[in-house]
């Protein structure tokens, strides 16, 4: 796995509280690579499975929320039924995903990471946890703060209320 390169300081000339469009565009492009090198170490792990990012975000939500129905997967991923529903088939044929018939309502489909599933999840988010781990030791404590008002900023209010539901939840268990 590589190390992250140093994270690239702006200017002390340059005022961030009014940025350029090309000060945007290059925390955009910024972005972009992030995305690729956090991406990078499980796209190698999923790439001789079969398998790709669907899948990877599947298993870790699952992972993060045993017990998760399809419908309430489905709308953190954003996705169409029909796609979620060829990546969940793959996962649950091949033993790294059950099924199971909903506490409350038999029409729901709880899900649950087998343990080949929980292992292939670790490794997956291992890397990235590696990753994020190094850049926030690096970044320091107010720069991770900051980044994560950004990020929360940038979530359309649907999404952040998603997401703040999914962070209540995870805290309740």
């Amino acid at each position: 796995m590589t190390q992250p390169h140093p994270i690239p300081q702006p200017p002390a000339s340059e005022n961030l509280l009014f940025l350029t469009d090309e000060q945007i565009r290059r925390g955009v492009e910024a972005m972009f690579f992030a995305y690729r090198a956090f991406t990078a170490d499980p796209d190698m792990i999923l790439a001789g499975m079969d398998y790709g990012r669907a899948h990877h975000r599947a298993l870790h939500f699952i992972g993060r929320n045993p017990g998760m129905t399809v419908s309430a997967l489905l709308n953190i991923l954003g996705v169409t039924k029909q796609s979620l529903n060829r990546v969940l088939r793959g996962l649950i044929d091949d033993g790294l995903v059950e099924s199971r018939v909903g506490n409350r309502d038999r029409r729901e489909r709880q899900l649950y990471l087998r343990e080949a599933g929980a292992e292939l999840e670790r490794q997956l988010s291992g890397a990235q946890r590696a990753r994020v781990r190094a850049a926030y030791r690096a970044a320091g404590p107010q720069a991770v703060a900051g980044f994560w008002q950004v990020l929360e900023a940038m979530m359309d209010p649907e999404t952040q209320r998603q997401y703040n539901r999914l962070r209540e939840h995870q805290a309740a268990e």
